[in-house]
C-alpha cells in the first residue's frame, strides 16, 4: 500500500491465481486462489498530455482536476499551467518554452532513464514519449491515476497528424520496441496497477491505448484496479529477464540490432494475453 493512500474494496467476485512475491505477498509462500477485490485508490491524478489533433480539449479543462499536468513535447502550449514537461533528448531548443514558471519542471533525459531503468527499460516499456512519459510520472509521483489525453497514437493519412499541424508521428517509426502499440499499454497498466494506480483514456477518439474511457467527473471517485492473469504476467516477465534487452543509457536505438524481433513480438503478444479479451 501507497503512504497517503486512502482504498476502499469491493468485492466483485473474481477468482485469480496469485504467486507468493506478487501482490504483496511474500515470496516464500506458494501459489494460491484468492479472490481479487476492486481497489479504488484516493491519491493523486495525473494527467499525460499528447498533441494529437484533439488534445486541445483539455485546455479549457478545470484544473482542480488533477494534481499534476505533464505535457509532451509541444503540449506546453495547449495551456500554460502545466507542472512538469517531458521531453526527448532531440527537442528542438526553439521549441521549448520561453519561460518557465514557479512550480513548473522540465523533464529530460538525466530525469527519465533511471526511472525507466528501474521498470524494465525502453525496449520492453515502449521507446515513444507518451509511455516514457507515463513510467515517469509512476515512479517519480506515485499517483492513483493516470490520464491520458492526445495520445492515442492513430494517424489518418492526409489530415494533421499533431494539434499543430503535421509532424513527424514518433510511434511509426520502424522501431523494434514500438512493434505493438497496445501490448505496451498493456504492459504499463500491469506495473500502474501493482502500485495502486489505475490508467483511464480521457479522449474520445479512436486509439491504440485500451484503457478504460472515462470523463473528468469520475476522477476524483477514483477507478477500480483492472482484471488481469498474474499467471501470463509472471511468464512474460521471466521472459523479459531472459532475454534481457536492457541498454541503461536509455540509446536502445544504438544496439537496435542486437534485440530479435521474434523475441519481442512473442513478449508483447504475452502482455496482451494477460488480459481478458
Amino acid at each position: 500500500m501507497h503512504p497517503g493512500f486512502a482504498p476502499c474494496t469491493r468485492g466483485n467476485g473474481i477468482e485469480s491465481r496469485v504467486r507468493g512475491g506478487q501482490a504483496g505477498l511474500p515470496p516464500y509462500l506458494p501459489s494460491l486462489t484468492v479472490t481479487r477485490m476492486e481497489i479504488v485508490m484516493a491519491g493523486p491524478s495525473v494527467l499525460i498530455l499528447g498533441s494529437a489533433p484533439n488534445a486541445t480539449g483539455a485546455a479549457a479543462w478545470p484544473r482542480a482536476g488533477f494534481d499534476h499536468i505533464v505535457v509532451i513535447n509541444n503540449a506546453w502550449r495547449i495551456r500554460p499551467d502545466w507542472t512538469h514537461l517531458i521531453h526527448p533528448e532531440d527537442f528542438p531548443d526553439d521549441r521549448h518554452p520561453p519561460v518557465i514558471d514557479p512550480g513548473q519542471t522540465v523533464i529530460r533525459a538525466d530525469d527519465y532513464v533511471p526511472v525507466q531503468n528501474t521498470m524494465g527499460g525502453f525496449v520492453y516499456a515502449g521507446g515513444t514519449m507518451a509511455f516514457t512519459a507515463a513510467y515517469w510520472a509512476l515512479g517519480a509521483l506515485a499517483p492513483a491515476t493516470v490520464c491520458f489525453m492526445g495520445c492515442d497514437m492513430v494517424y489518418v493519412p492526409d489530415t494533421d497528424t499533431h494539434f499543430y499541424g503535421v509532424g513527424a508521428a514518433d510511434p511509426l517509426r520502424d522501431d523494434v520496441s514500438l512493434r505493438s502499440l497496445p501490448a505496451k499499454a498493456r504492459r504499463f497498466e500491469v506495473f500502474a496497477a501493482e502500485r495502486g494506480c489505475a490508467v483511464v483514456n480521457l479522449s474520445e477518439a479512436d486509439s491504440v491505448l485500451p484503457y478504460r474511457r472515462a470523463r473528468l467527473p469520475q476522477i476524483a471517485a477514483g477507478f477500480p484496479m483492472p482484471v488481469y492473469d498474474t499467471d501470463r504476467v509472471a511468464q512474460v516477465r521471466a521472459d523479459e529477464v531472459a532475454a534481457n534487452y536492457i541498454e541503461p543509457s536509455g540509446r536502445y536505438w544504438h544496439r537496435m540490432a542486437e534485440f530479435d524481433s521474434a523475441v519481442i513480438d512473442r513478449i508483447d503478444a504475452g502482455w496482451l494475453a494477460a488480459f481478458p479479451i
